[in-house]
């Protein structure tokens, strides 16, 4: 088993910490975003970090310890492919253990592999949630037609609260259902960094009631819901195929979606020409 060098996480560690992420996605597929600035501050800069350095000094080993969005303490970490089985994912867990109290409540993970899965069933860990990272490589984008008697429009400032019915009502039933405000939620989707307002659509029926809605952000189909009296009808299946030949006109070369492993959405994805490209999850330990 190779020794590693453990150090403290740092701002010059972001270079490596990027590579290594990017390794780790090639590899097991799982959330493009993990390699990406914003989410490796927040998960390896916003806490207390750890990076192992091998016998050349390359970061092939990294975790953390931060308090997440809800306020909880949670736990994260990667292991380069090539340094697997060798401990080091142990040594991680103690590292994380140590300064979680002795628990690990809460881990994320945006990348997952056989060998994290192997780990987190012997320490005992609860998934509590999972997505399928999904991707389409817009060549070849069918053609599904909006039902009868509906018509669409733009996210503008007038339409916005009209996405907002149309997210309460598709998403209201779901457990654990956030419920935000209407100003709240729409600043939050509107102000996100490369929100696409005009190719993000509402659909309304006959008199004006929102029945749909989908929002793009980058090459993401960030959102869609259907409500439910209008399920089954390929709605939903328009609103994505739609939205795939948006992003396709606009130049990009990809889409992305996230759906839960339980959400019978993953099979329609998969009809229209997505791809699974990992998993990302969460998990809690059990504490006897």
């Amino acid at each position: 088993m190779s020794t590693l060098a453990w150090q403290p996480v740092t701002e010059a560690d972001l270079p490596a910490l990027a590579h290594l992420a990017r390794r780790c996605l090639e590899h097991d597929g799982g959330l493009p975003h993990l390699a990406g600035e914003p989410m490796l501050r927040r998960y390896f800069l916003g806490g207390s970090g750890i990076t192992g350095r091998d016998e050349t000094g390359e970061v092939v080993a990294a975790a953390s310890v931060f308090v997440d969005g809800s306020g909880h303490r949670t736990a994260t970490g990667l292991v380069h492919p090539s340094a697997r089985g060798q401990g080091h994912g142990h040594e991680l867990v103690a590292w994380c253990r140590e300064r979680s109290g002795g628990v690990l409540l809460r881990v994320a993970v945006e990348t997952t592999s056989r060998e994290w899965d192997a780990l987190a069933a012997e320490l005992g860990l609860v998934r509590t949630f999972a997505e399928h990272v999904m991707r389409h490589d817009l060549l070849d984008v069918p053609r599904v037609r909006r039902p009868a008697g509906l018509r669409s429009e733009p996210w503008t400032r007038e339409t916005a609260p009209l996405f907002y019915e149309a997210y309460r009502r598709s998403f209201a039933a779901r457990p654990g259902f956030p419920d935000p405000p209407m100003q709240q939620w729409v600043a939050d989707v509107s102000g996100e960094e490369g929100f696409r307002a005009s190719a993000s659509r509402v659909v309304l029926d006959a008199d004006g009631e929102p029945v749909g809605f989908v929002n793009l952000i980058d090459d993401w189909v960030d959102q869609v819901g259907v409500v439910p009296q209008w399920r089954g009808r390929g709605l939903g299946a328009h609103l994505v195929v739609r939205s795939l030949r948006a992003l396709r006109k606009a130049g990009c070369e990809q889409a992305w979606l996230t759906v839960n492993v339980d959400n019978p959405a993953h099979d329609l994805y998969l009809r229209v020409g997505f791809r699974d490209a990992g998993l990302r999850a969460r998990y809690e330990e059990v504490v006897r």
